[in-house]
Order: C-alpha cells, then sequence, then structure tokens
C-alpha cells in the first residue's frame, strides 16, 4: 500500500476518530465542571447565611452585655428609669429586654407587644445556672427568636430577644440563587437534595437549649447556570468544526509536502548501480528529514568505496602485529609491525606458509586449521616466545575472517608483545606472597604452602612467635625504627633453621615457622634458641638501645591427624597462654587444657551467642536468695544465663562468657537478658508485691554508652515497676570503671532500681569504694563464706564486711551456701540473705512461671 493511502486511512480512521472522542471527552468534562461549579456555589452561600446568622447572634449578645451590667447595678423600685430610656432607643423597637429575677421571666417593657409572644415558662435549670453567656436560637409559639442570656449577680441573668422574621432570613442569602429560607423543628441533614430544577439545603444553627432543636433550610434555583451550560455547548461544537477543518488542510498539506517528495527520492535510489566506480550524490526535497535521509545515503555510498583503504590503513597504524591467511593458512597480508616483528617484507611473505613465517610457533598452522573447523565464537589466544629480534613473550590471538555471505575465507593472526606485562606480573606474584618489609612470606602464602608442607611428613610442628615491646618501638621510634627490628627479628629466625623450614610473618609482630619430622624436645630446643638469637638484637636509636622479647606458642601434630589450619590456630592459641606466663616463655598446645580449649573455641562460641541473641534463643535460669530473718520479706532471686547446644546440653556460663567477653558482645549479652527478664515480670503481675530479681550487669555495659537510655525504654515498654528489678555488678568492674559506673548507678537509681555489689572482698576489697557507691545489698564473696564452719578467719572477716553494710545501712548476701552449718553461722552474724545449693539449685525460669504464676497478662 502506498504511503498517500496509508495517510488516508489514517486520517479517517484514527484523526477523526480521536476527534471525535475528544469532543465527547471535552463534552462530559464540561458538564462535570458545570456541576462542580454549582456545588460550589451552594457551599459558599451556605457559608455566607451561617457567618451573618451568626454575626447577628454576636451582635444581640454583645448588646446584651452592655445593658447587663445597668440592669444589675439599679435597684428594683428605679428599674422605670431603664425602662423609660429602653422604650425611646431605636434598639427596643426591635429587641425585647427581660430580667431573671428568683426564678421567673421579668419584662423590663412591654410596648412591643409582637416582641412579647417569647415565652421562657418555666425557665430551664440550665439557664439559672449559667456562669458565661449563652446565645442561640429559639422556637415558642410558632414563632422563631434570636436570644442572648448574659448572667448577672444578685439578681440572676439579664436576657435580650429578638424575633426573626421571613424577611430578615431572605436577607442572608443572595438573590437569583437563593428562593427562600425558613426556620425548621428538627435535625439538619447532611446533603444539598435536588428537585427537578431547585435544590434544598439544612443549615445547622446555634441553639439556646438542647433540645429545643432547630435548622435552617435553605432552596436554591439552578436557573443561573442554565447559560452556562449553553455556553460550554457551544464551546464543544466549535472545537469539533474547527477539528475536522485542521484534519482537511492537515492532508493535503502532507500530501504536497512528503508524499510527492518521497516518491521523487525512490526513483534515485533505484537508479543507484553498486558495480559502479563512481557514484551521482541523490538530492533530498520537501521536507528536512528527506534531505536528511538522502545525506545519509550518500554518505554511506563514500563509506562503501572507502572501506578498502580505511581497513589498510587501520591495518597499518595499530601496535599489533597482524597477518592475514587464506583457507589453505598461507599468508595473504601483512601490516607494517608484523614486517618489523619478524624481519622480512609484506611482498616476501605473501604467499609463504605460515608456519614457515613463523618457524618459532611449531603449532601455529594446526591452530588456524582448528579455528576455521571449530568456528569459535572468541578468538583462539595462546602465549608464545619469539626469538626475532631477540626473545619476547608474544600473545597470539587467531580469528576466522568472513566475507559478506559470511563464509570463511581465512583467519586472522594477531601478535601482541607481552614481555613487559608478563615481568610486571611476576613482580605483582611475588608482592603478593611475601611481606614487603621481611622478604618472608606473608600470612595468605603461609597458609597455602603450609598444606603441601604437610603432605607426607610424620610430624608438623608450627611455632607461633609474638614481640613484646615492639608497639613501645613503633611508638617512640617511629614505623621506619619498627620496620628495622622486624627485619632484624626474620634474619634471626632464618639463621637459626634449615631451608626446609617454612618461616613466615603472620601479621604486624607476629612471625610463624614451621618445622617436619621434629621432636618435641627439640622443638623446644630450637624455640629457645630462637627466642636467645632475638633478645640478642639491639635497636639503637638516637642514643637509645632498645631490645624486645618473644612469646613463643607450638602446636605439634602427627600424621595422619595433621590439619595445617587447625594447628595455625593452636599454635596462635599457644601463643596466648604464653603471654600471660611473662615474656620470653614458651607454652606447648595440650588439647586437654580447657582452659586453652575455651580460648580456641571462643570465635565458635561467639558466632553462636550472636546468633542465639538474633533469634531468642538465650535461657534464663533462676536460683533462689533466701532471707534469713524470721519475718516475711520480699521473694528475691537471681537471674543467670544458659545457652543450649544443638543436641540439648545446657552449656555453663564459662564456655561462653569469656568468648562474649573476648569478642565484646556482653553488652548485646545484657540488653538481651533485661528484656527477656521485663518481658517474664510482665506476663507474671502478680508477682510484683513480694519478688524482686536480680540481674548481672558486667563491666563491659557498665557505663557503656545507650544502656540507661536502653533500661528505661524496656521499662516504659513493658511497664514493670522498677522496685522489682535490682542490678549486681562486681567490685572490680565497679572500681574500674569508676566515674562511668557512679553516673550510671545514679541515673538508674533516679529510675526506682536497686543496686547489688557483687563478689565483695575478691577484689581491692575497699570499705571507701563502699561508702561512695550507692548500693542496696554486699554480696560477700563465696570464697570467705564456704569456710566460714571451719575457718575463724573467713569468719571474722565476714563478720566484719556484714556490721560495717549494717552501719552503712546495707544489707547483707551471702553466696556459696552449700550446707546448714554455714546457715547456722551466718544466722549467728545476722546476714540477711543466703543463696547457694543449699538453699536452692538453678532451675529454669519457665518452670518458676509454670509452677506459680496463676494468670499471665499479655503484653502489645
Amino acid at each position: 500500500m502506498h504511503i498517500g493511502k496509508k495517510l488516508g486511512i489514517f486520517v479517517v480512521c484514527f484523526c477523526l476518530t480521536a476527534v471525535m472522542i475528544v469532543s465527547s471527552a471535552l463534552s462530559l468534562w464540561f458538564e462535570h465542571r458545570v456541576k462542580e461549579l454549582r456545588y460550589n456555589a451552594f457551599n459558599v452561600e451556605l457559608v455566607n447565611i451561617d457567618e451573618q446568622l451568626r454575626r447577628d447572634i454576636e451582635q444581640l449578645e454583645l448588646f446584651t452585655q452592655i445593658y447587663a451590667a445597668p440592669v444589675a447595678s439599679l435597684p428594683p423600685e428605679q428599674r422605670y428609669l431603664l425602662e423609660g430610656a429602653w422604650t425611646q432607643s431605636q434598639l427596643g423597637q426591635y429587641l425585647s429586654l427581660y430580667i431573671v429575677e428568683q426564678g421567673k421571666l421579668v419584662p423590663l417593657s412591654d410596648t412591643h407587644s409582637d416582641l412579647n409572644f417569647f415565652q421562657l415558662d418555666p425557665i430551664p435549670r440550665a439557664l439559672l445556672e449559667l456562669s458565661s453567656p449563652k446565645s442561640g436560637l429559639y422556637l415558642t409559639n410558632d414563632a422563631y427568636f434570636i436570644v442572648s442570656v448574659v448572667p448577672v449577680a444578685d439578681i440572676g441573668a439579664v436576657m435580650m430577644v429578638r424575633k426573626l422574621e421571613s424577611q430578615q432570613l431572605m436577607n442572608y442569602g443572595l438573590a437569583g440563587l437563593v428562593t427562600d429560607i425558613t426556620l425548621q423543628p428538627g435535625p439538619a441533614a447532611d446533603d444539598i437534595t435536588a428537585k427537578q430544577h431547585n435544590y434544598s439545603a439544612d443549615l445547622a444553627v446555634p441553639l439556646l437549649l438542647p433540645s429545643n432543636v432547630l435548622h435552617l433550610q435553605v432552596n436554591f434555583t439552578e436557573r443561573a447556570f442554565e447559560q452556562v451550560e449553553l455556553k460550554y455547548d457551544l464551546v464543544t461544537y466549535l472545537i469539533i468544526a474547527f477539528g475536522l477543518l485542521l484534519l482537511v488542510l492537515g492532508y493535503m498539506w502532507l500530501r504536497v509536502s512528503i508524499i510527492r517528495p518521497f516518491k521523487h527520492l525512490m526513483l534515485q535510489l533505484d537508479q543507484i548501480d553498486p558495480n559502479a566506480t563512481h557514484y551521482s550524490q541523490l538530492r533530498g526535497q520537501g521536507c528536512a528529514e528527506l534531505v536528511v535521509m538522502a545525506t545519509s545515503v550518500n554518505r554511506l555510498l563514500e563509506k562503501i568505496f572507502l572501506q578498502k583503504e580505511r581497513a589498510k590503513t587501520t591495518l597499518e597504524s595499530i601496535a599489533e602485529a597482524v597477518i592475514l591467511t587464506n583457507t589453505q593458512a598461507k599468508v595473504v597480508y601483512l601490516n607494517r609491525q608484523a614486517e618489523q616483528l619478524l624481519a622480512t617484507s609484506n611482498n616476501t611473505a605473501c604467499g609463504m606458509p605460515l608456519a614457515q613465517l613463523i618457524s618459532d610457533d611449531k603449532d601455529v598452522e594446526q591452530a588456524v586449521f582448528n579455528v576455521m573447523s571449530q568456528q569459535p565464537s572468541k578468538p583462539m589466544v595462546k602465549k608464545i616466545k619469539v626469538r626475532a629480534n631477540g626473545p619476547k613473550v608474544m600473545e597470539r590471538s587467531i580469528s576466522h575472517l568472513r566475507d559478506h555471505q559470511q563464509a570463511i575465507i581465512g583467519t586472522v593472526v594477531v601478535l601482541r608483545d607481552i614481555t613487559q606485562e608478563e615481568l610486571l606480573t611476576r613482580q605483582l606474584r611475588r608482592r603478593v606472597s611475601y611481606d614487603p618489609v621481611t622478604s618472608l612470606l606473608n600470612r595468605c602464602a603461609f597458609e597455602e604452602k603450609l598444606e603441601g608442607f604437610s603432605v607426607g611428613a610424620q610430624t608438623v610442628a608450627l611455632c607461633y612467635f609474638d614481640l613484646e615491646q615492639f608497639k613501645l618501638i613503633n611508638d617512640s621510634c617511629g614505623h621506619n625504627a619498627g620496620d628495622r627490628i622486624l627485619k632484624m627479628v626474620a634474619k634471626a629466625i632464618q639463621s637459626s633453621v634449615d631451608e626446609d623450614a617454612l618461616v613466615a610473618r603472620l601479621g604486624g609482630d607476629e612471625f610463624g615457622l614451621a618445622l617436619r619430622d621434629h621432636s618435641a624436645l627439640a622443638i623446644a630446643q630450637l624455640a629457645k634458641q630462637i627466642i636467645h638469637a632475638i633478645t640478642l638484637q639491639v635497636l639503637e636509636h638516637q642514643g637509645c638501645h632498645y631490645r624486645i622479647g618473644v612469646s613463643t606458642g607450638v602446636a605439634l601434630a602427627r600424621a595422619p591427624f595433621i590439619n595445617a589450619k587447625e594447628l595455625l590456630k593452636d599454635a596462635d592459641i599457644a601463643c596466648i597462654a604464653a603471654k600471660q606466663k611473662g615474656c620470653n616463655q614458651i607454652h606447648f598446645y595440650d588439647d586437654k587444657d580447657k582452659e586453652l580449649n575455651y580460648q580456641r573455641n571462643a570465635p565458635k562460641w561467639a558466632v553462636r551467642i550472636a546468633q542465639a541473641i538474633e533469634h531468642n534463643e538465650l535461657l534464663l535460669y533462676y536460683q533462689p536468695i533466701k532471707s534469713m530473718a524470721r519475718l516475711p520479706s520480699r521473694q528475691r532471686m537471681e537471674i543467670l544465663l544458659r545457652i543450649q547446644e544443638p543436641c540439648g546440653r545446657i552449656l555453663s556460663p564459662a564456655q561462653f562468657i569469656a568468648a562474649a567477653e573476648r569478642f565484646k558482645l556482653m553488652t548485646d549479652v545484657d540488653k538481651e537478658v533485661i528484656r527477656k527478664t521485663f518481658l517474664w515480670l510482665s506476663l507474671n503481675e502478680h508477682l510484683w508485691a513480694d519478688h524482686c530479681l536480680s540481674i548481672n550487669l558486667s563491666g563491659n555495659s557498665l557505663g557503656a554508652e545507650g544502656m540507661v537510655e536502653y533500661i528505661a525504654e524496656q521499662l516504659n515498654r513493658f511497664d514493670i515497676p522498677s522496685s522489682c528489678i535490682c542490678f549486681e555488678i562486681t567490685e572490680t568492674s565497679a572500681i574500674q570503671n569508676r566515674n562511668r559506673a557512679m553516673d550510671m548507678l545514679n541515673r538508674l537509681r533516679k529510675l526506682g532500681f536497686s543496686f547489688a555489689l557483687d563478689d565483695f572482698g575478691s577484689g581491692f576489697a575497699s570499705y571507701g569504694y563502699l561508702r561512695e557507691l550507692p548500693v542496696d545489698y554486699v554480696k560477700i564473696d563465696g570464697c570467705f563464706v564456704k569456710t566460714i564452719a571451719s575457718n575463724a578467719k573467713d569468719y571474722a572477716i565476714v563478720k566484719s564486711i556484714h556490721d560495717v553494710c549494717c552501719v552503712m545501712g546495707i544489707e547483707t548476701v551471702a553466696e556459696f551456701v552449700e550446707n546448714q552449718e554455714i546457715i547456722d553461722k551466718l544466722s549467728d552474724i545476722g546476714i540477711n540473705y543466703a543463696q547457694g545449693y543449699a538453699i536452692g539449685r538453678p532451675q529454669s525460669l519457665d518452670l518458676y512461671q509454670k509452677d506459680i504464676a496463676p494468670n499471665t497478662k499479655a503484653i502489645a
């Protein structure tokens, strides 16, 4: 179909239809707009009427307040003076003034009988007891009045009345829009109702009495909007006519400016000969697009004729050597770079087999045939060595060459010199594997080589060296001096071991040494030799001499149970134990040592703790704290923390608390314990009156930023009394974080919490600190309590602590109470509370809830 017919169909079927649809939509929109205009005008008029009515009511209230003062000031026998003035005033012609005296309505003047239809008998009690003025509309005797009542001391109230006439109501409305305004009894309707060409709306009015319900009925006419609708219809018809005229003119213009010039351009394209050695440029006319099209075709023809010359120029200018072959793997073209690389010329090389041209690459010809047969989507790349003009490393890339019909006509072989890149890659690999300061293996390379180093060995020993006083040298003398001492240590270790040992720098001041098939005695002797060699190293800096020490951890594994990664971890743990012994010490890892196992499993337990917090898997246990007094007192118990393994075994705190402290997780653990304890208390409201739960705060949480705010937030969230919570802090952590602890304790005390000083006597045991810390309880360390029955010294210590606490008004709690003898001794001393296995063992807090809690309270 020709473009002219397509344009005709487009105009008739699409454009004309679009004009009709737009016109219809426009007509509907105009109708909608007229409807919106009508209702907006009605609503605005209702607002104006309401404002005028309320303004009249406010004016009447103002007049009443003005006349209330004179009426109150005159005695009854002199009111005739005010009556005469009121009768002669203009207000007296429209308003009536009454006095509410002794529960009766007394008119000040009865000259205007039309206003005296107003009756209010009996006067409602609400009006007699008014403390402020009240105004509104009132219906009586089929007449409507505006009434304002102002209370007056001594006499009761003054009331002013104005009768509402139909004409006065009509003055509120806009002429031509409002046809009638009347007052009707009953409540006002919400919506505007329509009846033929008229509309009605109700308007609520201020009422004098709630029982006397009235509303204002306003009737509207829509004749004012008929002219608007007629104008909108005329506009719609004019738009339709104008649109049709534009369609006709547009089609004629398209025929002249596009269809005819396009046919002329197509005739010129048919006359182009692809095999011609030259061509005539096309001429476009009629519109800018056809001119652009003709210009684009002319540029395309120019590119086709210049393509071979440009391809040749491009091949000559690139930096790589390019060789073109035919399907027999014979050379058909070489660029200038290939001529220089292979020391030949294009004329000499053309027709030569590719294998003869690149004699150093034995399989180049077979690679060319493989590319043509397999037709890979990507070039085939390989590294080769070429000795022409000196040895070089080249990257050989072979890809197939196609004609315009996508048939393979040969290959393109590209040779790129990557000699410098290879040298740089080797240097980078060395930097990745070796420490730049000491030239030793780095940690990553050491761990990789350790796997192969362990193969075939009967025993593998790994020594972990951690330098002492290295940070002092770094801080005092600078990093350059620190690098010098690291080099000296590296040489000292290398000079002490054989060549088959692996030596590496594992970290900042940490070194590793791996040995094969050495006995434990030989390893210990070698470690001592290395420690001695390191301690002999002296750094001289600005007239000062510095020495360093080293802690050594050794892990030994025997075949077939050699795990390189675990061995390195064990040596690191053993090094930590060596550091605890002192400087220049050696420690062998022993898997039966519980403390070392805890250290070794600390990362695993840190992950387990984080998962337990995230998945709400921490378990709360409790241990009762018994009052030693005979009088009834609050039931106290300490909240304890447990974690359950997947197999169901409950772990003791010693296995995971150390890991939490090492990896800074105690603050999160304490927050979770606080949250779960507050939640449990909120579910057992019946325990609030006679229970107090003790929660331990770790040294990390004591004074931690945001901890006080978190506790206050949880207190508000669960809405529990703070008197049910006692926080326990250890003596050591309170003294080490003295200022932060004091600030936190004072802030929490303002919230109503109580505090206990845990493990008192095991740390610094200073009564001066006890005097300063705002604690309510002191928990005497169990090391004194458990031997109190057999040790007079411990008995005296416990008694002295209790006596001092009594003077300070602090109650005492004895820990580790394990038998009746201890309980008797504590009773003799007068200890307030006891805690231990003799009182009760730790149990799950959920069991306590199930056994005792009769009801629960849901939380939001």
